[in-house]
């Protein structure tokens, strides 16, 4: 089952990735400054982290006075989202693609999901469970892969098809095989449009400056074209 797969990856590789998420350059100097400037003021609002991963972006959020509760699928990046942050928020492990049942209704003034729903096949349930947890005007902040680099990396032939797709990751310790699903721009959008959200803004991102020291080779792609794409979108009343 490619969840259980995806779920084992994510397991084997959880400290490491913890140990490089500081300065490891598509995270820290291309994902998270762009994926941040979208969020609006943090002190004080209630954020849910979904798909919180080792607690990088929660650590961020409890610095600037947010009250925090993390989700993720994996039992290792929850014991290290915990360790991060030093028993600050609230953690608990849930597959993003299912019901949050343990979340009451209207009860995040912001939701952020950052690089974790390419692992997720049918997003309607996942962006309806999003909404229903936000409060009214409520903002949601995501970031994925870009679909239209996910289309050439992959070399696909089906490009209105949502597809499992694999490749090997080697930046983590042992090479690891990482399963996802590839899909096109519009179901990038319209599972938001379609269940209670506009989009307020869509950033097609470049990397910081401190990237180029440390990888100039990704730093003139990514440059040239986006691996990323970050989308801020609103609740509608």
């Amino acid at each position: 089952m490619i969840k259980e797969k995806i779920l084992a990856a994510y397991e084997e590789m959880a400290e490491k990735y913890s140990e490089l998420i500081e300065h490891k350059p598509h995270n820290a100097y291309y994902d998270r400054p762009n994926t941040l400037d979208l969020l609006p003021g943090v002190e004080g609002k209630s954020i849910l982290d979904a798909a919180c991963g080792p607690g990088k972006y929660a650590e961020i959020l409890l610095a600037g006075g947010a009250e925090l509760t993390g989700f993720d699928i994996s039992q290792k990046m929850i014991e290290l989202a915990q360790h991060r942050n030093k028993n600050k928020g609230s953690f608990f492990v849930h597959d993003l693609s299912m019901p949050f049942n343990m979340l009451m209704d209207d009860s995040f003034d912001i939701v952020l999901c950052a690089l974790a729903l390419h692992y997720v096949e049918d997003w309607t349930m996942t962006i309806s469970e999003f909404h229903r947890v936000l409060k009214r005007d409520g903002i949601l902040v995501i970031s994925i892969e870009h679909p239209f680099f996910e289309y050439s990396f992959f070399k696909s032939e089906k490009y209105f098809e949502v597809e499992n797709v694999k490749c090997t990751w080697n930046g983590f310790g042992n090479p690891v095989e990482v399963n996802s699903f590839r899909r096109p721009l519009q179901e990038c959008l319209l599972p938001l449009t379609n269940n209670g959200f506009y989009i307020d803004k869509l950033v097609e991102p470049r990397p910081t400056k401190e990237f180029e020291h440390l990888d100039p080779k990704h730093f003139r792609e990514l440059n040239a074209f986006p691996a990323f794409m970050c989308i801020r979108a609103v609740k509608r009343a």
